[in-house]
């Protein structure tokens, strides 16, 4: 029921208008993130991030997805393949950054990395589309990249900076 309702609002937002809110974001955007996070759970927006190398940055994307692009030095730890035995290596006190496309997917990582006794667990606000559209670098083989691979063309709509790969 719940996917139901988040597809029902994720297709109300697609046909709104573009208002223009603060920083540049849509309220149909700001209202689709709002509907898709659990209230209960850690969010982070790139803003309140002044040194990543402060977090264990996890990105919870398929692989081809991080192979388009992810955050300076993220670990890939994937989603539906996703597997604890990614994480055994990482420091449980240390916080942890995770981010998907838009935070949805990172979120339900997100707790169960909690589950596992992970003490510091943020979901970055928006994924890696709100990261982008803030002007926040991402990277492809060692490199500086402008293209981010937004899981589909709906959800591409989101990105406003950088290249769309689908």
């Amino acid at each position: 029921m719940l996917m139901f309702m988040v597809r029902i609002l994720f297709f109300l937002i697609l046909f709104a208008g573009t208002l223009s809110i603060s920083k540049g974001q849509s309220l149909p955007y700001q209202i689709l993130l709002k509907g898709l996070y659990d209230a209960s759970f850690p969010l982070i927006k790139p803003e309140q991030i002044s040194n990543l190398s402060n977090y264990q940055v996890l990105d919870a994307r398929e692989k081809v997805e991080y192979q388009v692009s992810h955050l300076e030095n993220a670990l890939w730890v994937g989603h539906d393949t996703f597997n604890l035995t990614a994480v055994e290596k990482l420091d449980k006190t240390k916080p942890v950054l995770i981010y998907c496309t838009v935070g949805a997917r990172s979120e339900k990582i997100g707790k169960l990395l909690q589950q596992e006794g992970f003490s510091r667990v943020y979901n970055l606000y928006g994924g890696i589309v709100h990261w982008v559209n803030e002007g926040r670098p991402i990277f492809a083989n060692g490199k500086p990249t402008l293209q981010v691979h937004t899981y589909s063309k709906p959800w591409g709509i989101w990105l406003t900076k950088g290249e769309k790969v689908y």
